[in-house]
């Protein structure tokens, strides 16, 4: 926008520079061309005051020496010329050209003539003047003089060249006062830019200097500050809110299921004991809930701390973790071997609670038979991680809808889960400038993928996690 900004104020002093100067050009061109026609047209004058002898007797007389002495001195020819157009007396110098008839034409029909207006820089050619011989109102000849214009010329040039330096100094001044100008007009937009930018990659305590640029742009840095504190102390209020109520809940629904649980033995319907057992589960089913929701606040609070893990490492972990539960369920599952460590760089625990959610949901929709398969390998400059399932799969839409809090799909209400997991990692990625993929797996099932910024070596001083759990 600078650049644009600067581009117009250059445009408006170029156009105003050639609005001024070009006319002053002209003019400089005319006056200096005026000026020498003048003092030509005086002379010419006087020498045809001289030459009335000359055309009367046919003898020179002292015009002939006077035109002599002229050429020397000055270097200009002139010639003075009867009515019939002949050369009487001329300079040594003198040479008829295309001007000088038509200079003699009006000459030698009474009027004085000087040519041309303007002599430009480019032009060439000389400034020709011609006077008429009077004796008692009759026209005997005409006196011409042609004068070189080449000294018009360089004192032309020489102005113009003038111009032109001064139009670029101009022109720099401009360019130097636009630039300034500018930046100090966007100074605070290009903060605010960049400003927004931290906002949005998580660093909710950027704010914008607003004691910059005019007075509107100020205001404006004034009002995204605010703005900015509302929407972070709502976000933290909304997040405080969400942990503090998760956390307040788990203790009276753990003294329900204690009483729930004690009303078991008391129960000797079997559908009432049936109908126990459900309201038991619920109870689980809530506490998981909980349990989801307090740890999506935690990820969602999360600011832009960042630490190195050993990516193998910590696949290694969460699939030894998850080996007893697989067990249980009759699922295969098995990491894919890793050639050495491979370091991430994300978020705190990012790598390992993405990974238990992706497990979890591999093995538990995975069914009896199933295999699961976790993978580690450098992408991309960074480190990808896939979970591999033999399970249904979803469809394109449910894909596009995993991430969505509390979404599940329709076949799979029943089964153990808040809905909360895929959301869980998504937020973590995010928060660790990651990405989340999942695709249909060949020749069936789902394929998470996980990609993270890499490290090019451990560092040495920042902290390191080499697993988790």
């Amino acid at each position: 926008m600078r650049r644009r900004l600067v581009i117009s104020y250059l445009l408006l002093m170029v156009l105003v520079l050639m609005a001024l100067e070009t006319p002053l050009a002209a003019t400089l061109a005319s006056r200096e061309t005026g000026d020498v026609r003048a003092d030509r047209l005086a002379d010419a004058t006087r020498f045809a005051s001289l030459a009335g002898p000359a055309l009367r007797g046919g003898v020179p007389g002292p015009i002939g020496g006077e035109l002599s002495s002229y050429d020397e001195l000055y270097g200009i020819g002139a010639a003075v010329v009867d009515r019939d157009g002949h050369t009487v007396v001329a300079s040594g110098s003198w040479r008829s050209g295309p001007g000088t008839e038509a200079a003699l034409d009006n000459a030698l029909s009474g009027q004085q003539f000087s040519a041309p207006d303007s002599v430009w820089p480019w032009t060439e050619g000389s400034i020709v003047v011609a006077v008429p011989i009077n004796d008692g109102g009759e026209v005997l000849g005409a006196v011409l003089i042609a004068t070189p214009a080449d000294g018009v010329r360089r004192t032309v040039t020489a102005w113009w060249l003038l111009l032109v330096a001064i139009g670029i100094f101009a022109v720099l001044a401009c360019f130097l006062t636009a630039f300034g100008l500018a930046g100090w007009v966007l100074r605070p937009v290009t903060e605010l830019d960049a400003v927004t930018h931290e906002i949005a990659e998580g660093d909710r305590g950027a704010r914008v200097q607003h004691r910059l640029g005019p007075p509107e742009l100020r205001r404006l840095a004034a009002s995204f500050n605010n703005m900015a504190d509302v929407v972070s102390d709502v976000m933290d209020r909304q997040r405080a809110f969400v942990a503090h109520a998760s956390h307040q809940l788990r203790n009276p629904l753990t003294a329900l299921r204690l009483r729930v649980e004690e009303l078991g033995p008391s129960l000797t319907d079997p559908q009432g004991r049936a109908e126990h057992q459900l309201a038991l589960e619920e109870t689980d089913r809530l506490a998981l809930l909980l349990d989801a929701l307090l740890t999506l606040a935690r990820a969602e609070r999360e600011e832009n701390q960042r630490v190195t893990v050993d990516a193998a490492a910590v696949a290694a972990s969460r699939v030894t973790a998850w080996q007893p539960l697989a067990r249980r369920r009759s699922v295969a599952l098995r990491l894919a071997p890793a050639e050495g460590p491979v370091y991430a760089r994300t978020v705190p625990t990012a790598v390992d609670q993405a990974l238990d959610a992706l497990i979890d949901n591999a093995v538990k929709f995975s069914g009896a038979g199933g295999e699961v398969t976790v993978s580690v390998r450098p992408a991309d400059g960074g480190v990808a991680l896939e979970v591999r399932d033999t399970g249904p799969g979803m469809t394109l839409d449910q894909l596009d809808r995993a991430t969505e809090r509390f979404w599940r799909a329709p076949e799979v209400q029943n089964v153990d889960g808040a809905g909360l997991g895929l959301t869980i990692v998504a937020v973590l990625v995010d928060a660790s400038d990651g990405r989340l993929t999942m695709r249909p797996a060949q020749p069936r099932g789902l394929a998470a993928g996980l990609w993270f910024p890499g490290v090019d070596a451990v560092p040495g001083g920042g902290p390191v996690a080499a697993a988790a759990g």
